[in-house]
């Protein structure tokens, strides 16, 4: 129970809030509040400030955080190790990825997968950019989802998903009813900055150089979700890839506002170490990628009906292992 509560624990730190946490692990609003809350009371701490917004760590809380980190993942090499003793081995696809590609749409993506081939294993951990290229290059993951893949003579990129990059405003903000305007109308605005260091900062401060567009960067994070909320608090504006803010778009706590004469985007690539030849499973898994998720519904729903008939078996989620979240761009 307690594994789980720290499951549940990082998942809201990650996420940046409680019902996106309950959303991607599929349970409720009140469980995910309920499992930090037990927890608190387990270690007599408040390890998360809820009076803030976006809630923020106590110094507690950031110490109990990274703790379960290792403790996640120390579990998930342990269960390893079992496996191979008692001659359970598989075949596994290791994926580290940028925060931001999306915890809920990633899963779609595995779960899919995993209908497709329930006898693989499949470990999806979230990192810092940097850290994603070293896995690649240390061989310790077998794909990596980076945004603006860089260019390396050991690694090789084939390009995801093109992201449009979108103005995004809290609901009362002047231009919030509007579905387009110029670069020039958010001169001087507040704005909500990713982290220096991260490459789609880089991009941004460019091409706001370029349209000769100066705003006033009031916060800066390295985490979409933390971003977002700040944001809907009415913190400021900011510029953000399409796909990270369409739950908010559709609950309406945010709006998109087209930037007019610009056509910013963020490129996602899927990159790996350059070998003779790519394990075929790994092959595979790209190939799931580049379906449209929309369709994989219905092949759910297919796979399911066979089940009910007793002709197959669902496929294990055993089989899918989120290794430790950490919150980067």
């Amino acid at each position: 129970m307690h594994l789980r509560n720290a499951e549940l624990f990082c998942d809201v730190v990650v996420q940046g809030s409680f019902s996106k946490a309950a959303e991607v692990r599929r349970v409720s609003q009140s469980a995910a509040s309920q499992a930090v809350h037990a927890l608190e009371k387990r270690l007599g701490a408040q390890l998360i400030d809820r009076s803030k917004r976006p809630f923020e760590l106590t110094p507690a809380g950031a110490i109990y955080f990274d703790g379960c980190q290792q403790l996640l993942k120390s579990f998930e090499q342990v269960e390893e190790q079992v496996r191979r003793a008692v001659g359970q081995t598989r075949s596994r696809v290791r994926i580290a990825a940028i925060y931001s590609v999306g915890l809920a749409q990633m899963h779609d993506y595995v779960e899919h997968f995993q209908q497709l081939y329930p006898d693989v294993m499949v470990t999806l951990d979230y990192l810092h950019p940097d850290e994603v290229y070293q896995r690649i290059c240390e061989n310790q993951a077998d794909l990596g989802l980076v945004s603006f893949p860089k260019e390396e003579k050991d690694l090789t990129s084939i390009l995801w998903q093109e992201q449009p990059m979108v103005l995004v405003v809290y609901p009362g903000h002047p231009l919030a009813e509007r579905a387009s305007c110029s670069v020039s109308a958010i001169e001087d605005e507040p704005f909500v900055a990713f982290t220096s260091e991260l490459v789609v900062r880089q991009k941004i401060d460019r091409w706001l150089r370029k349209a000769g567009v100066h705003v006033q960067v009031i916060h800066e994070f390295d985490n979409i979700e933390n971003m977002k909320r700040a944001v809907e608090a009415g913190a400021g504006i900011s510029v953000l890839p399409l796909p990270t803010v369409t739950k908010e778009v559709h609950d309406q706590s945010l709006k998109v506002v087209r930037l007019e004469e610009v056509e910013w985007s963020r490129p996602i690539g899927i990159i790996q170490r350059k070998q003779k030849t790519t394990p075929d499973m790994v092959s595979k898994f790209i190939e799931v990628l580049h379906e449209d998720p929309a369709n994989f519904s219905s092949a759910r729903r297919e796979s399911t009906e066979v089940s009910a008939s007793g002709s197959d078996k669902p496929p294990s989620m055993d089989a899918f292992s989120f290794g430790p979240l950490i919150a980067r761009e």
